[in-house]
C-alpha cells in the first residue's frame, strides 16, 4: 500500500481549513495547527457576523495583486460557484443579497461549524492551543521539520503556511508566518491595514460624530484623484468610516507611509449634477429670504452636517439669508459637494479587516507552490493579495486553501 502524503497546515483560518480538506480528499495523511484554542475565530466576525462567503458579481478588479493574470488563473481553477458548489456539498444552504452570497441561516458559526465537521469526516488531525514559531526544509524530497513554541517538532512531506496576517489582532499577533516565510527566503511586502477606518486631525471632525449618510468620496493624493467610491459614510469622533471608506483605506495608507498628502473629497449631494444643484438652491434662496442660515439648511442634510458647513465658512446659524446674499449661501452649497477632509493616518491594524502586503506572490507559482522551495505552499491572508469589501476576500482563501491543499496533496 502506497505511502500517504504527509501534509502540515499552519493556521485554521478559512483558508487554511479549506486547504486541509482538500488535501485530504486527495488522499494525504493532514495535520491542521491553530494557536487558538479553537479553528476559525476569524469566521466569525466575517460579514458582520453573516458570513459574507463570495459575489456572484465577481470582479477582479477589486483584487489589488502585482499579477493578475496568475490570479485569473487561480479564481478560474476555484470560482464563484465552485465556492457555492463546495458548501452546498457540505450541506449549507445559501442565499444571495444584492450579489452577496450568505449562509441561510445568517450566522458564521454555521459556516464555520460546517467546515468543522468536514474536517472530522475527512480525518484531518486539528491540533490546537500549539504555535508553530520555526519550519526548516530538510533537503529536495526529503521534506520539513517544524517545532512549536514549546520545542515539541514534527516531521512532515509538504507544508502549507495559512497563518494569516496581523489584521484584527492585539498588538504583535499575527506576524510569525511572516517570520517563517523569510527564513525560507521569501520577501515580505510592507504591511499594512485595509479595510479601515480614516482618522483626521480637523477639529470639526468630533461635531460629526455619529452621523451616517449616503455620499460619494474621492480619495486625493498630493492633489490627485486616485480613487473613487459610493455608498454609506459614517462619521466617528477621529475621522471617516463606512464601506467607501474601507474601500479606499489601503490605498491611503500606502500613501501616508511615502509621506504624500492625503485628502478625502466628500459629495453628500451625489445625485444632483452641479447644474442642477445650483438651480434647485437659487430657488430655495429667492423663497427663503427671511429664514436664518440654520433654518434655510434644515431639510439639506443631517444637522450636524449643516451646523459644520455655516462655521466652515465663516458665518453664524442664525444670520438671515437676505443679509448672507446669494454669494454667500452659494459658497457655503458649494461645499456640500466638495468637502474636504485631510487624512492624518489610518487606524490601526487591531481595528482592520484585512492586511495589505504579505509575502510577495511573484515568488509563488500558479498552483500556490514556493519558487524557492519544492514542497512549500502558501494561502489567504499571508500573501501580498487583497479585496475590497463584498466576499471578495473570503472568496480568495476558499480559491488559495483549495489550490495549495489539492497541490500538495499530488504525488510528484
Amino acid at each position: 500500500m502506497e505511502k500517504k502524503i504527509a501534509i502540515a497546515i499552519i493556521g485554521a483560518g478559512a483558508s487554511g481549513m479549506t486547504a486541509a480538506i482538500a488535501a485530504a480528499r486527495n488522499g494525504a495523511e493532514v495535520t491542521l495547527f491553530e494557536k487558538n484554542d479553537r479553528v476559525g475565530k476569524k469566521i466569525l466576525a466575517t460579514g458582520n457576523g453573516k458570513c459574507n462567503l463570495t459575489n456572484l458579481e465577481f470582479d477582479l478588479g477589486q483584487y489589488f495583486c502585482e499579477d493578475k493574470v496568475k490570479l485569473q488563473k487561480q479564481f478560474d481553477l476555484f470560482p464563484v460557484w465552485e465556492t457555492i458548489s463546495f458548501f452546498e456539498s457540505l450541506g449549507l444552504m445559501v442565499k444571495s443579497k444584492n450579489g452577496y452570497v450568505y449562509p441561510y441561516s445568517e450566522q458564521a458559526s454555521t459556516v464555520l461549524d460546517i467546515l468543522r465537521m468536514e474536517l472530522g469526516r475527512c480525518r484531518v488531525k486539528v491540533i490546537t492551543g500549539t504555535e508553530i514559531t520555526e519550519a526548516a526544509c530538510l533537503g529536495e524530497g526529503e521534506g520539513f521539520q517544524i517545532k512549536d513554541k514549546e520545542g515539541k517538532t514534527y516531521y512532515f512531506d509538504r507544508l502549507i503556511l495559512s497563518c494569516g496576517s496581523p489584521a484584527s489582532l492585539k498588538k504583535g499577533d499575527g506576524t510569525v508566518g511572516y517570520e517563517i516565510a523569510k527564513g525560507f527566503g521569501h520577501r515580505i511586502k510592507p504591511v499594512v491595514p485595509g479595510l479601515v477606518q480614516l482618522k483626521s486631525n480637523e477639529r470639526f471632525i468630533k461635531a460629526l460624530a455619529g452621523v451616517r449618510c449616503h455620499a460619494d468620496i474621492k480619495l486625493m493624493l498630493d492633489g490627485e484623484e486616485t480613487a473613487c467610491e459610493s455608498g454609506e459614510l459614517q462619521f466617528t469622533e477621529y475621522g471617516i468610516s463606512g464601506i467607501p471608506v474601507f474601500q479606499v483605506s489601503r490605498i491611503a495608507a500606502y500613501a501616508l507611509k511615502k509621506k504624500q498628502a492625503v485628502t478625502v473629497h466628500i459629495n453628500f449631494f451625489p445625485e444632483q449634477e452641479e447644474k442642477v444643484f445650483f438651480y434647485t438652491n437659487r430657488l430655495r434662496y429667492e423663497t427663503q429670504l427671511e429664514k436664518t442660515l440654520e433654518e434655510f439648511l434644515t431639510g439639506t442634510q443631517n444637522k450636524k452636517i449643516n451646523m459644520v458647513m455655516i462655521k466652515q465658512a465663516g458665518f453664524h446659524p442664525e444670520m438671515k439669508v437676505k443679509e448672507a446674499g446669494w454669494k454667500k449661501i452659494w459658497t457655503i452649497m458649494q461645499k456640500y459637494q466638495c468637502f474636504i477632509i485631510p487624512i492624518s493616518d489610518v487606524n490601526t491594524m487591531e481595528k482592520a479587516q484585512v492586511c495589505a502586503g504579505g509575502v510577495d506572490y511573484t515568488q509563488l507559482n500558479e498552483n500556490l507552490q514556493s519558487r524557492l522551495v519544492k514542497g512549500l505552499y502558501f494561502t489567504g491572508e499571508m500573501l501580498d493579495v487583497d479585496g475590497k469589501c463584498g466576499g471578495y476576500n473570503l472568496q480568495w482563501a476558499w480559491t488559495s486553501g483549495y489550490i495549495a491543499g489539492m497541490n500538495a496533496a499530488k504525488v510528484k
